[in-house]
Parts: C-alpha cells; sequence; structure tokens
C-alpha cells in the first residue's frame, strides 16, 4: 500500500475531525474545556468512552497477546464489569453530591490539603506514562508504515501528531471531545468488525468453524485454573475490578466526561453501559487475535506479539484494508491522547494552580493560562514519547498495566480509606505514605520467586499496593473525628 495514499487519508480525516471541533467549540468557556457546561448526552459520553478506554494499544497488543495468554484477558474483562458496577453506585453518587469539578477534592474535603495535592500529583504522574505509553505505539506504526518513506524523523512525527490533537482540543475541551471520541470510536469499531469479517472471508470460515481451528492450536482458552500462575482467573478477575475502580473511577480524564453529564441517573447509565459493551468489543479482539494468527500461519507471516496486526494489514491485506487499518488505528489513538491532555490540563489548573480559588484572575487571565498549561503537557508528552522509543519494549499493554500497579495503587488507598473509614489522618505524612508504598511493591515485584517461590505476583501488584497505602494511613491517622484535624 502505497505510503502516500495512507498519508492523504489521514490528513482527510484528520480535516473531518477539525470540522467538528470547529461546530462544537463555538462559543466555548472555562467550564465548557474542564466539564462541558454539565451538559453532555450521556449515551455520546458512554459510546466515545469505549474508544478511550481501549486506545491503540488495546487495538494492537490485546489481539497479539493471543497466542501466549490464549483467551485469558476476557477474565480480566470480567473483572472491569464489577469495577464499572462499584464505581456507577458508590464513587458517582460521591462526586455528584459534592458537586466536584477535580475528583481529588474529595481528598481535600475528606483527608487534607496535602492528600488532595499528593492524589492530584499521583494523577498526573499516572496519565502522563499511561497516555505517552500508549501515543508511542500508535506513532511508531504510523512511523513505520508512512512517515519514514517520506525520511520524516520519529520525533516530528510526534510533534505533528500532537500538534493535531492541540488543534481541535485548544478550544472546546470536554465539550469537543465528547463529540470527536464518538466519532473515533466509531471508525474504531467498524475497522475491527471489517478486519475480521475479510480475514474470516479469505479463510473460507465461517464463526464456529473458526472457533474450532482456533481451539486446536489452544487459542481459545479463557480460564486458567493454576493458583501459582499470574493468569489465575481469581487474580485476573480481581485485577480487573480494581484497575477499572483506579484507572476510570478515580482519574479524572474519565471521570470528567461523566459528570459533564447532567444528571447522575444518566451517568450512572453511561457507566453501566460501557462496562457490558466493553466486555463484547474486547471478547471481538480477542477473535480477531486468534483469526491474525489462524490467517499469518496461511500467509507465512512470522510475526507476533504487537508486530502482528500492523504486519497483516499493512503488507498482507488489499490496500482499502490497509487504509481501514490505519484510520481504525487513528481513531484508536485520538481518544486516549486527547482525553489525557485535556485532563492533565485540568488537574493541573484545577488541583495544582488552583485556578478556580484565583479570585484575582478573570475568564481572560485563566484561560491564558489554561492554554499554556495545554501547550507545556504537549510539551511533555513528545518527551515522553522519545523516552518509550528509546526503552523499545516489546509489549505496550505490559508496560502500561505496570506503570498503573505502581502509580495508581496510591489513589485506590486514598479513595478507600477515605471512603470506608471515619479516621482522620496526619495529613503530613500522606505524601511519604503513598511514596513509599509503591516502592516496596517494586522490591516485592522485583524479588518475588525468593520471597513467594512459584506463586507468581501479576496485575495484583495494583491491590497490594492500595492496600500498603490502606494500611500506611491507618497507621498515621486516630478516631478523635474530621473536625480535630
Amino acid at each position: 500500500m502505497s505510503p502516500f495514499v495512507l498519508f492523504v487519508f489521514v490528513i482527510a480525516y484528520f480535516a473531518v475531525l477539525l470540522g467538528v471541533a470547529w461546530f462544537t467549540g463555538k462559543n466555548s468557556n472555562n467550564d465548557s474545556f474542564f466539564i462541558g457546561n454539565k451538559n453532555s448526552n450521556w449515551m455520546l459520553v458512554a459510546f466515545g468512552m469505549i474508544g478511550t478506554s481501549l486506545s491503540g494499544v488495546t487495538f494492537v497488543s490485546v489481539p497479539g497477546a493471543v497466542v501466549k495468554e490464549s483467551f485469558a484477558y476476557f477474565q480480566i474483562t470480567i473483572g472491569y464489569v464489577i469495577g464499572y458496577i462499584t464505581i456507577a453506585f458508590v464513587l458517582l453518587p460521591l462526586y455528584y453530591r459534592l458537586n466536584l469539578t477535580s475528583i481529588y477534592n474529595f481528598l481535600k474535603t475528606r483527608l487534607g490539603f496535602k492528600s488532595y495535592k499528593t492524589g492530584a500529583s499521583f494523577f498526573i504522574l499516572s496519565r502522563t506514562l499511561g497516555a505517552t505509553a500508549r501515543l508511542y505505539l500508535v506513532v511508531k506504526i504510523l512511523q513505520d508504515a508512512i512517515l519514514e518513506s517520506f525520511g520524516v524523523p520519529f520525533w516530528l512525527t510526534t510533534l505533528i501528531i500532537l500538534i493535531m490533537i492541540l488543534l481541535y482540543t485548544f478550544e472546546g475541551g470536554v465539550k469537543t471531545i465528547v463529540y470527536t471520541d464518538t466519532l473515533q470510536t466509531t471508525c474504531m469499531l467498524a475497522g475491527l468488525v471489517i478486519c475480521v469479517i475479510y480475514i474470516l472471508s479469505n479463510l473460507h470460515l465461517g464463526f464456529a468453524e473458526s472457533l474450532t481451528a482456533m481451539g486446536q492450536k489452544g487459542y481459545t482458552k479463557i480460564f486458567f485454573t493454576d493458583p501459582n500462575s499470574k493468569l489465575f482467573f481469581v487474580k485476573q478477575i480481581l485485577a480487573g475490578a480494581f484497575i477499572t475502580i483506579t484507572m476510570t473511577g478515580m482519574d479524572q480524564e474519565m471521570m470528567q466526561k461523566n459528570i459533564s453529564v447532567k444528571k447522575l441517573g444518566d451517568s450512572q447509565k453511561n457507566v453501566l453501559t460501557l462496562g457490558f459493551i466493553l466486555m463484547a468489543v474486547l471478547l471481538l479482539f480477542l477473535f480477531l487475535g486468534g483469526l491474525l494468527y489462524l490467517y499469518a500461519d496461511s500467509q507465512h507471516v512470522t510475526a507476533t506479539g504487537d508486530k502482528l496486526f500492523p504486519e497483516i494489514a499493512l503488507k498482507h491485506m488489499p490496500p482499502f484494508v490497509s487504509i481501514i487499518f490505519i484510520i481504525a488505528l487513528i481513531s484508536a489513538l485520538f481518544p486516549s491522547a486527547d482525553g489525557a491532555i485535556t485532563a492533565l490540563t485540568s488537574s493541573f489548573c484545577i488541583d495544582i494552580l488552583a485556578i478556580k480559588r484565583r479570585t484575582d484572575w478573570d475568564d481572560a487571565k485563566q484561560k491564558k493560562v489554561r492554554q499554556v498549561v495545554h501547550l507545556s503537557i504537549a510539551f511533555i508528552f513528545l518527551l515522553f514519547v522519545m523516552i518509550f522509543k528509546w526503552i523499545n519494549n516489546p509489549s505496550m499493554i505490559g508496560v502500561i498495566l505496570k506503570v498503573a500497579a505502581y502509580t495508581y495503587g496510591p489513589l485506590l488507598g486514598l479513595f478507600t480509606f477515605g471512603i470506608i473509614t471515619k479516621r482522620a489522618v496526619n495529613d503530613n505524612m500522606v505524601p511519604f505514605i503513598c511514596v513509599a508504598a509503591p516502592i516496596i511493591c517494586f522490591f516485592i515485584d522485583k524479588y518475588q520467586k525468593e520471597f513467594f517461590g512459584g506463586f507468581e505476583i501479576g496485575l495484583e501488584l495494583l491491590i497490594i499496593n492500595g492496600s500498603l497505602t490502606f494500611l500506611g494511613l491507618l497507621a498515621v491517622s486516630r478516631s478523635e473525628g474530621l473536625a480535630s484535624r
């Protein structure tokens, strides 16, 4: 497939995004940017959040992992649904009752000012690392498929994509993203379905026949019953639940879209709808992974992991499928990157700079500061993508989940302590506890064979991290009541 033709379609797709951004960003203000004026349609938010939840890493890494882990990822997906139910009936009522713009204000109200700053800081770190890891993978594919042939260096490709994202999020923020995410999710899911249909047709297989062929190669195994394995179903389901609770329910990027919905009931419908749709979509991604490996065998393709889907779509399929793959991949990229940059801007402005409490700043001043922060975060994204290029890990989904285990654990501990206890903490000690817990987890993970023998710790490291944070907070707390803090 000609890189020039692919490039033309990428530019055309981006022009459509700019058109949507121009239409939705008219007459936008700071409230539009931060929470969509509390007037977002819950159905659009739910559908658009599918793209945000999946990202380009899911699009490439989940199918690529099937050869090693079969359909084990579906165990995590079951946990996702449990997590979304928890968000809908525990966290969202809390956020709406407090009328939050930043969800980390709950920590200030419940635990103290330093707890609030610590939670917001861990979100900024978590989302920066996770979003740039996702961005790196897709930029690398676009670089190899299109820009490399034009002699464009990797750093410039990354910069161009970040400028594209800035152009359509700079004014409208969340108000714009709700609509662009809907468009991008539609394109991503359409690409997924078309690729599945094409491979089934090319292999002359029906749905049942393809499952039989995958089963013969061991791809369709879902539940793993060895308690020592990191794929043990109890570990995976629990990890999936807590990953969702933290990476969605305690994440400003994901929650700012939910709390942009006017009514709590509609926001809850959004989250529950998202959970069950996401389960079906991820199962389809796993099915696609099995098909890709069957197709790779028939075409003598040796690529595996993250390289499998791009290799087949761009070099072993007709041009129209290559175009669909690139558009779908970009559609998977933009919702995770645009939302992250917008959410990080919101969190830094509201939680770190306290822009809402600056009575000496009028709307024009606040907007100027917000725009400077927005540009600065985009520059930080560029730096981190270059760092991931230097690291060059073969499976980015593993990197992202490991980063989440370390950085979202303190958030899990903070929110859990604040919600389920009535104890007051020594606020000055909270930052030290939240830094110590991930450090302890690092050594537990590094030396787990010495500590536990054949028992493998996987994604449940997030739960361990959160538990250590919770116990640390408990140790520096007292029961005199919140008023005595």
